[in-house]
């Protein structure tokens, strides 16, 4: 990201590739469960049937008590194992390879527009989707099944989920919902980044703060509201179609028809407490630990280096 010292080792785009995983994963763990609220009330709704037989979500915290009793508290880790390995290759590619696209689209000048940085932005976070696709729809899978203690459960596993929903649905139905969540990201990935890299160049060039974690938190905490904001209508629409069963809906349009004339347009911002609340803490946890671990890498390979 923008805003080392000009003393400041830079960093690889191997360490930052290797550093954005490690963090987002990192992350997720701290927030995972709000992440599994927020699927919960995104799909809440979703059929008649789901209205009158399932149990009924209200707010952030109300989704995680009802929950634990209800299923038990592993239930707000559900899907965490696909998430990680989401993290893992998703972050690693949007977040990590950044900064080398947005030197790419720049080629290689000091002055970098916003143009620029969106054009980064979207093309990471799209390159990102089409690698990772198949980890997100099996995560949103498990966070989305309600059961209680005792259920049947609909996969096994993790491996048992990529197995069935590829025999089931054909190797397509992992890359399920992938316009919307290529929209949403592109989308997502452009704020995000974005509006962090802006705001932690204003306030270096504009303020006291220095590349330290005071100007890192506020860049993410910055990053997390604005992205939120923007993002959610897809975001909902995204879970909605990857959870939905096979002909639900005819396409990723017919989808967002069918919420906006059943259910109006505030079910566009479903789940939003739990989404603020996710990314918020996910950007700060998540470019805090970021910007350290890059550090700390630069530093030992100086040290090795030197020895």
């Amino acid at each position: 990201m923008v805003g080392f010292r000009p003393a400041d080792v830079p960093p690889s785009a191997a360490v930052k590739f290797v550093g954005a995983g490690t963090a987002a994963c990192i992350a997720d763990l701290f927030t995972f469960p709000l992440d599994t609220a927020k699927v919960r009330l995104q799909i809440q709704g979703e059929t008649k049937a789901s209205v009158k037989s399932a149990v009924k979500y209200r707010g952030v915290f109300g989704t995680l008590i009802t929950m634990v009793r209800t299923e038990g508290p592993r239930s707000l880790y559900s899907g965490l194992v696909a998430g990680l390995q989401r993290q893992m290759s998703f972050a690693s590619v949007r977040i990590g390879l950044y900064d080398s696209v947005k030197q790419f689209y720049t080629k290689g000048s000091d002055h970098v527009g916003i143009g620029s940085r969106l054009l980064a932005g979207g093309t990471t976070g799209a390159m990102a989707v089409a690698l990772a696709q198949p980890t997100d729809v099996v995560k949103v899978r498990f966070q989305a099944q309600a059961r209680a203690p005792g259920d049947a459960r609909r996969y096994c596993g993790t491996i048992d989920a990529y197995k069935t929903i590829a025999k089931e649905e054909g190797i397509r139905g992992l890359w399920k919902g992938t316009a919307p969540n290529i929209a949403r990201n592109a989308i997502v990935n452009c704020t995000e980044l974005v509006t962090y890299d802006f705001i932690k160049d204003t306030l270096l060039r504009s303020t006291p703060l220095t590349d330290n974690l005071p100007c890192h938190f506020v860049s993410a905490f910055g990053a997390g509201l604005c992205t939120t904001v923007i993002a959610s209508p897809v975001d909902v629409v995204k879970t909605r179609y990857m959870n939905a069963a096979l002909g639900q809906y005819s396409g990723v349009l017919s989808c967002a028809a069918a919420m906006m004339t059943k259910e109006g347009p505030l079910a566009f911002y479903k789940g939003f407490m739990p989404s603020f609340l996710r990314l918020g803490s996910w950007n700060v946890v998540m470019f805090v630990t970021y910007e350290q671990l890059k550090r700390a890498m630069m530093t030992a390979n100086c040290t090795n280096i030197l020895l």
